[in-house]
């Protein structure tokens, strides 16, 4: 097999904290250009003040990826996977290392990737094109598979900045996926789209594989990556941690880095500065019994609870849980603030400590390993902060109805159902 993508010894590193620059005049940059090598000389920066202000994004990664490969790459957030692939797009260059690809790369990094605001759905598609390098003949005889994949033949000649993020994206993976790039790269941009979107492309990703292109796949969505890809990479704090076959790679990343026990507790380095003033304290899953514990039974009530603290008042404040499966199906979503009367008592929510608890009723989840992230925002204005996969927790069916048979019964719900049979 030829080998497509070579990624030696990658490193990114970031500035970070830099005191913003006031404008100068012409003479004061001219002044500062003529003076900078003898302020080097002067002051040679010491390795202690580099390490406090830069961070490092990607370190030492190295990897291969052969044609017609399909690579997932997954790990929480911050990991480095977008800088990784933002390298590999040519969109940002590395600090140390290279990555040498054979081949026109189509990228789909956010929504709209590549698209200019004004111009109308018909020009991005060429436009977009042009800039993968295509001829305008290529194009055109794309267009049509394009426009019927992205369903947006209504608006075609509609300027792009007036469609919503879902049209955006239906349009931008469309051209990604159908201008015949040899290394297609995705990244986390298919949770915009609708259900049937998504598995649409999915299918298009899988044959784009099967045609012999390579494709680099980023997502949360674990049974996405099982289901598309073979083999996945985990990057773990800007390294390299595991290689090898999607589900070995996704066990490890499920079993490790979440917190044991039931409680999840953020450090202050965790938090974003952008938070502020939002800051998580814990997070915590309690049995029946008020017990902080991993494994739950099916059949009792168990409760959920966000501490947290507010160190300045927020108006419009909602804390909430995302419920998902192991593998990244969603399950449920939950705010503190869907009960009508507690959003109009807690419109605002002066500074101070808080915890926000739910309970979760017997007879709902089946038996399972389960994933809670944590939402904190102000609707439509501001996300605080986000922990996709805060907590790992298990569900123990014990009890549970229809545990006579020793069968695994699918589907993430287990409800206790009233039945009736009668003798005719």
């Amino acid at each position: 097999m030829t080998t497509v993508i070579a990624v030696e010894n990658l490193g990114k590193r970031y500035r970070i904290g830099l005191t913003p620059q006031k404008y100068q005049t012409l003479s004061e940059k001219l002044t500062n250009a003529l003076s900078a090598p003898l302020r080097a000389i002067r002051g040679v920066r010491s390795p202690m003040a580099d390490a406090a202000d830069t961070i490092w994004a990607l370190r030492d990664v190295s990897f291969e990826v052969e044609e017609g490969q399909v690579l997932g790459i997954i790990g929480r957030n911050g990991a480095g996977k977008s800088t990784l692939l933002k390298i590999l797009s040519r969109i940002t260059e590395p600090t140390t290392g290279r990555a040498i690809l054979r081949g026109r790369v189509g990228s789909l990094l956010e929504v709209g990737t590549g698209f200019h605001p004004e111009l109308t759905g018909r020009e991005n598609i060429f436009l977009n094109g042009a800039i993968l390098g295509m001829k305008r003949a290529e194009i055109e005889r794309k267009f049509d598979e394009i426009v019927a994949f992205s369903e947006v033949e209504q608006f075609l000649d509609t300027p792009v900045k007036r469609y919503s993020s879902g049209m955006y994206l239906r349009l931008a993976f469309a051209v990604a996926a159908h201008l015949e790039p040899e290394i297609l790269v995705v990244d986390e941009v298919l949770a915009v789209g609708d259900a049937e979107f998504q598995r649409k492309c999915i299918g298009k990703m899988s044959d784009v594989a099967q045609a012999g292109r390579t494709v680099l796949f980023v997502s949360h969505n674990m049974s996405a990556i099982l289901r598309l890809t073979q083999e996945a990479i985990l990057l773990e704090k800007g390294r390299l941690k595991l290689r090898g076959p999607s589900a070995e790679v996704v066990d490890a990343y499920l079993s490790a880095g979440n917190a044991g026990a039931g409680e999840r507790i953020w450090e202050s380095d965790e938090v974003p500065a952008e938070a502020a003033p939002f800051r998580p304290i814990a997070l915590r899953v309690r049995d029946a019994r008020g017990s902080v514990t991993e494994t739950v039974r099916s059949v009792e009530p168990f409760s959920i609870e966000m501490e947290y603290e507010l160190t300045a008042p927020i108006t419009g404040l909602r804390v909430g849980i995302y419920l998902t499966t192991a593998r990244g199906d969603q399950v449920l979503t939950s705010f503190d603030t869907d009960d009508q009367k507690r959003f109009e008592k807690y419109g605002a929510r002066p500074a101070g400590r808080y915890l926000s608890r739910c309970i979760i009723p017997p007879d709902l989840l089946n038996s399972g390993r389960y994933t809670l992230g944590v939402n904190a925002s102000t609707y439509r204005v501001r996300r605080y902060f986000m922990d996709e996969q805060a907590l790992n927790f298990n569900v123990d069916a014990s009890g549970a109805p229809g545990m006579q048979w020793p069968e695994a019964r699918p589907g993430v719900l287990r409800p206790r159902l009233e039945w009736e049979i009668i003798a005719l």
